[in-house]
């Protein structure tokens, strides 16, 4: 299966059109730029592959989480680094030209990408690519100022390009609805020993040198307080009471919350997530507006269906977000090149 609809100026399936080499002395820059994609607990569960004339893009099972027995988060962790990787390709003045799933008998190889000519980097583009360093999830306060005029409906843009849609809860009785089944989803999971056991794996303790996970630096020691006081979702324990933490929690409530939604449940849906979910992302950090990204409470499928009936959702709940203004750069550490090629 290939991805076919329009995605703007990225441009993400090729008609036929003469390709040309992979360039050899700009690999490292584009799996680096590819590999800054956001991931469940920073696992980075891709690997690549460069041909002469294509560079292809695995999952790597042995970074998928217990509690992700499908891979549906693994495949949308995926889906942001194949956007890096095609607007890491623009940034060189190339066309990717990608196959989605192109062969149903390789269940690891999630795209095939070439390059063909293309139009100059637009400005949107380079943006993106600059936002890309500083872009994060923030699991910490946000700043007491609203968004942008105009970003939220930008971001929607976004994930329609990328075939998904991204929908705004609005305040009141819907928000408190959706805020009411995280905190129970999560309460429960919270209490699971094999979900705990997973935090303890992929969190880091202060002054580790690991190049994945999750940082102290990049938790508060304690969790977020009940969205009654703060109007945040409740946000995973990534402490588990052992004082790790460094960020503060606290602080003004979210500018926003939104679910970010597809059509179909399926691989090539959970891979045009992932990229609508890092096209929206790096288009907000360009704009200093971070997300907190709740992963915890969709990892049940009853909890999936009940929040598509409850908000009324036009498809298939694949992550929620909440943004705000944020003046923190403390991205999380990424795997060097030469760790994510497939031999």
């Amino acid at each position: 299966m290939s991805s076919s609809r329009p995605q703007g100026a990225i441009y993400a399936r090729a008609h036929a059109r003469e390709t040309v080499p992979i360039p050899a002395d700009q690999v490292s820059y584009l799996i680096r730029t590819a590999a800054r994609a956001p991931s469940v607990h920073n696992t980075q569960p891709w690997r690549f592959k460069v041909s002469e004339d294509a560079i292809e893009l695995y999952a790597d099972p042995r970074r998928k989480l217990r509690m992700d027995p499908v891979g549906r988060e693994m495949l949308i962790s995926c889906g942001a680094a194949l956007f890096g990787l095609r607007l890491a390709i623009r940034s060189l003045g190339y066309r990717p030209d990608v196959d989605l799933l192109p062969d149903p008998g390789r269940l690891r190889l999630l795209a095939r990408v070439r390059l063909s000519a293309g139009p100059p980097l637009t400005d949107g583009e380079r943006r993106m690519l600059e936002a890309i360093p500083h872009r994060h999830t923030h699991r910490g306060p946000f700043a007491d100022e609203p968004l942008p005029n105009g970003l939220l409906a930008a971001l929607q843009h976004d994930a329609r390009a990328e075939g998904a849609d991204l929908v705004l809860v609005q305040p009141g009785i819907i928000h408190r609805q959706l805020a009411e089944i995280v905190n129970a989803a999560s309460r429960r999971q919270d209490l699971d020993s094999s979900a705990r056991a997973e935090i303890r794996r992929w969190t880091r303790v202060i002054g580790s040198t690991a190049r994945d996970g999750i940082p102290a630096q990049a938790f508060p020691v304690t969790r977020i307080p009940t969205t009654s006081q703060l109007g945040r979702l409740r946000q995973r324990d990534f402490d588990l009471g052992r004082e790790l933490g460094l960020l503060t929690s606290g602080g003004p409530p979210a500018a926003a919350t939104a679910v970010l939604v597809t059509r179909g449940d399926h691989r090539a849906d959970w891979l045009h997530a992932g990229q609508a979910l890092h096209r929206l992302l790096a288009h907000a950090a360009d704009r200093w507006v971070f997300a907190s990204l709740y992963t915890q409470p969709l990892e049940a499928a009853v909890i999936r269906t009940l929040i598509r009936s409850r908000l009324g959702l036009p498809g298939e709940a694949q992550m929620l977000l909440q943004l705000g203004r944020a003046r923190n750069t403390l991205a999380t550490a990424r795997r060097e090149p030469a760790e994510l090629m497939e031999p």
